[in-house]
């Protein structure tokens, strides 16, 4: 299989790119080490920037209007302006009060419109003792009873909201299990896909119109597509090594992009990669994105 091209979306020096998603006419995305959340409509020559009081893990945007923060040691609710200037911040739910290795790092909404993400251990052992994590307002804060993990990542849901896909990166394996939003009941865990490149971790994942999932490939600047049974079907590069988050969007819903990321990257490895931490991207031959369910506040 040929490997297609990403090309330079728009530069950006993120230190850890993520959490990457199409709406109302934008793309957001967060920096997680820069504790942003940002904005960038197409054709525009520069992203909005909301300078946040903590890292940004991840985020959705709310059936009020209102963005649900995926902070590092909370859920919160913030409104943002215009400008994406930060107004009013809520927050709505501790997480790992007291766990200080840990902080929330992926998420998204499942088809209902609850909230669901996992932590991440920011020790230098990486131990498994992160955790997946739904948060709605009518349960509050609900620990899925998925097995602990070092680096919870690549959450996103079927189309029918029925199948959960999720992965420990340090294992190298996407997994899927039966999903119920209403109980935040997990079972029948089963393997996806196992990464076929030496190096690789797989980070953000995104459905698309098809079932099918893509995946940005940490370590090899690669997001592959994948159908339903784990079949590798195609591959996009980017000439950045640390690929975290692809989503699908655009006004005609046929855009690919990703962001990358420059975390760790030593002196010699950013001068051979100098665009690490921009968004790269294409025009894929037909729409295939899905939007992200809005958090039902």
């Amino acid at each position: 299989m040929t490997d297609v091209q990403l090309e330079l979306a728009l530069p950006q020096s993120a230190t850890l790119g993520e959490g990457l998603l199409w709406q109302a006419g934008r793309w957001w995305w967060t920096d997680i080490q820069g504790a942003t959340l940002n904005a960038w409509r197409p054709g525009e020559a520069e992203a909005l920037s909301c300078k946040l009081p903590d890292r940004l893990g991840s985020f959705a945007h709310c059936r009020s209007g209102r963005v649900l923060l995926g902070l590092a040691k909370r859920i919160a609710l913030a409104t943002l302006g215009d400008d994406l200037e930060l107004g009013q911040l809520q927050t709505l739910a501790a997480v790992d009060a007291a766990e200080s290795r840990t902080r929330v790092n992926d998420g998204r909404t499942d088809r209902r419109g609850f909230f669901v993400f996992g932590t991440l251990n920011e020790a230098r052992e990486k131990r498994p003792i992160a955790s997946f994590y739904q948060y709605s307002l009518p349960h509050g804060l609900r620990r899925l009873a998925l097995p602990a993990v070092a680096i919870a990542n690549s959450i996103c849901f079927s189309l029918d909201g029925r199948t959960m896909y999720f992965c420990d990166s340090l294992s190298r394996r996407i997994q899927q299990c039966d999903y119920d939003a209403e109980s935040a009941g997990v079972e029948n865990l089963r393997p996806f896909v196992q990464m076929d490149q030496d190096g690789a971790e797989p980070d953000g994942s995104v459905i698309d119109a098809e079932g099918c999932l893509w995946n940005a490939q940490w370590g090899v600047g690669r997001v592959a597509r994948y159908d339903p049974q784990g079949r590798l079907m195609a591959a996009y590069t980017a000439p950045a090594a640390q690929t975290s988050c692809p989503a699908l969007g655009g006004e005609g819903g046929d855009q690919l992009l990703v962001t990358t990321a420059r975390q760790d990257m030593s002196r010699e490895a950013l001068a051979a990669q100098p665009l690490s931490g921009s968004l790269f991207g294409l025009r894929l031959p037909r729409a295939l994105a899905v939007e992200d369910t809005l958090f039902d506040d």
